[in-house]
Order: C-alpha cells, then sequence, then structure tokens
C-alpha cells in the first residue's frame, strides 16, 4: 500500500496533468486570435471554448477529492467513510475568489490591449496574454482541487488535520511553510499559480514531508539565489531563520485572493455573461453557466441569488471555528454536500 505522501503525489501530479492538459486545449484555441481582435473573439465562440475547457478541468479534479481523501485515510489506518457526500458541480464555474470563472478568463484580452498601449508589439502582446490565460486557468483548477479536498476532509469524521506538500520548483513563501500542519478546517495559504497540495492526517503528526530547511538544501545555489535573492540565500546558508529571511520580503494572506476579505459569490454566470452571446452559434459548450444556481441548473435566462451571498468553502471553516456540526450544516447549505 501507498505511504501518504506518496498518495500526495499521486494527487499533485494528477492535478498538474490536469492543468497541462487544459493548457494545451487553450493554446490551440489562443493560436487562432490576433491582437485586434482577442477581445471580441472571448466574448463569442474562441471564449466560450477556453470556458469549457477550464470548467471541465475543474470539474475533473474536483471528481477526483472524495477518492484522494479516503485512499489517504485509508493508508493511514483510519475509516474512510464519509458522512456525506461532495457535490463536485459546486466548486466549477468559479474563479478563485468567488468571482465568475468567464470574467476571469476574459482578462488575457484586456492584458494584450494594456500592452500594446505600453508599446509592445502585436505578437509580444499575445504572447503576455497567453501566459496570463495559462496562469488564470492554472490557479482555477489548482485551487478547485484544494476547495474539494478540504470540503471531503470536512465530510469525513476520521480526518483531523493536513500538511502541506510543496514540490519543487517552488517559490520561496511555499517553501517556508512545507511540511506544516494544520486544523482540516484552517484555509490554505496559497497565492495565483500556487501549486503545493494537501496531505490529509488522521493523526496530529506524520513524518516524511520535507520540511523548508531540507527543500532549500535540495535546491543549487543559483535556484537558491533565484527564489530567496541573492542576500536571502546567502543569509540562510550562513544560519539566519528560513521564516524570518521569508517574511522580511514579503507576506502571504491565508485566504485572500485578488484582495478579497470574505470568501463569497454571488456568481453563476448568466446567459447574458461574457460570453453569453456565443452560445448558440458554438453549439453551447457551457451551458451549465447559464441559469445555474450553486451549481444546480436552472431552466431561467438567468438567477437572482438569495439575499445573502454564497459563501465559499474557506470562509464557511473560518465562520464554523472547528465546529464540526456547524461546517456540514453550512457545506450543506450552500451545496457543496449533500
Amino acid at each position: 500500500m501507498e505511504t501518504p505522501p506518496e498518495l500526495a503525489r499521486g494527487r499533485y501530479d494528477l492535478v498538474s496533468a490536469t492543468i497541462r492538459a487544459i493548457i494545451e486545449q487553450i493554446q490551440a484555441v489562443w493560436r487562432t486570435l490576433t491582437a485586434d481582435t482577442v477581445e471580441d473573439a472571448l466574448q463569442d465562440e474562441a471564449g466560450a471554448m477556453i470556458a469549457a475547457a477550464v470548467l471541465a478541468g475543474q470539474l475533473s479534479v474536483a471528481d477526483s477529492a472524495a477518492a484522494y481523501i479516503a485512499a489517504q485515510m485509508t493508508a493511514q489506518g483510519a475509516s474512510s467513510l464519509p458522512d456525506a457526500t461532495l457535490v463536485s458541480a459546486a466548486f466549477a464555474g468559479l474563479a478563485p475568489g468567488g468571482g465568475p470563472l468567464e470574467s476571469l478568463l476574459y482578462l488575457p484580452a484586456i492584458g494584450v490591449r494594456r500592452r500594446i498601449a505600453a508599446g509592445l508589439d502585436p505578437e509580444e502582446a499575445m504572447v503576455g496574454g497567453l501566459a496570463d490565460m495559462s496562469m488564470y486557468t492554472a490557479t482555477a483548477i489548482a485551487d478547485t482541487a484544494r476547495g474539494a479536498d478540504q470540503v471531503g476532509m470536512a465530510t469525513t469524521r476520521s480526518c483531523v488535520a493536513y500538511v502541506r506538500v510543496v514540490q519543487l520548483p517552488a517559490c520561496s513563501r511555499c517553501i517556508v511553510l512545507a511540511g506544516q500542519i494544520y486544523p482540516r478546517s484552517e484555509g490554505f495559504r496559497r497565492h495565483p499559480n500556487c501549486d503545493c497540495e494537501i496531505l490529509p492526517l488522521a493523526e496530529k503528526d506524520w513524518p516524511g514531508i520535507p520540511t523548508p530547511e531540507q527543500l532549500f538544501a535540495q535546491l543549487s545555489p543559483t535556484q537558491q539565489s533565484r527564489v530567496f535573492t541573492v542576500d536571502g540565500a546567502r543569509a540562510i546558508r550562513a544560519g539566519a531563520d528560513l521564516g524570518q529571511v521569508v517574511n522580511a520580503r514579503r507576506g502571504m494572506d491565508t485566504v485572500h485572493i485578488y484582495r478579497r476579505t470574505l470568501q463569497v459569490t454571488h456568481e453563476g454566470a448568466t446567459r447574458r455573461s461574457v460570453y453569453g452571446r456565443s452560445r448558440a452559434r458554438a453549439g453551447d459548450p457551457t451551458r451549465r453557466f447559464a441559469g445555474q444556481r450553486f451549481g444546480q441548473a436552472t431552466s431561467a435566462r438567468y438567477y437572482r441569488s438569495e439575499r445573502s451571498p454564497r459563501l465559499m468553502p474557506e470562509e464557511i471553516f473560518r465562520l464554523a471555528d472547528g465546529v464540526r456540526a456547524e461546517e456540514l450544516r453550512l457545506l450543506r447549505r450552500y451545496g457543496y454536500i449533500v
């Protein structure tokens, strides 16, 4: 039987492979666009195709979350039976932070326009736009995977904590958190393009996860300087505390992405949203966006949300303050489990 760290690596590989496959699809679409047509194209068929690809990636990684949590608990000799069923569709169609996925995927077009205005030639601007699209795609899918994993942990009574698993290459902000153990309901610290993984724990401690110091030692001097800066790497090699070196340069919020304080969403992406006009012409590849409400498709042209916003999973865990019954109640209320 695989040990939990190996299972975490398998989860990382699955999510990474999904991201790569989706980005390859997006690159094929992007190559058909030009700088003078990209904004219109992302509101038409090309945008619908890109949104459909990212949505499929989100659904794929959410679908596999429950099996990952169950495998981890089984490998640790704990019960893998959940108290509720995770609803994969509830995690798809949203950007990190709770906004509509479609609007996030339109931002690269705005980036192209800004690069041209700054003096770049159209080809360079399009390369930058593709880099933006790839980052947004990777962030959205990886965040969906972590969110589904954390909700899966909440539904499994035997899971009490998780450890952060960092795979190299990684940035200094992630390396400094490698191997840290958190209560299962504590928000996962991440940043755009972060690919760190969650390793669920049935016990309060688990050996074998690389520490920040071990990861630092695995880097070459050149890599150390690139990740931690030349002076920072020199200080760490001289014995300075790695965490202090990183925190002196920059901090990282627990659940704040795109400067949002409260993790909520009103979004279900209506037929009048960014790509709505193209759906009939494009065979409606993202039809689940239309009339969606809390992950449930409706026949309405667009829906009206409840008076209270829909809480994101990490905000639910924060508000529940470790009370499992309250976590499950709120997760059910907002459609993440049944």
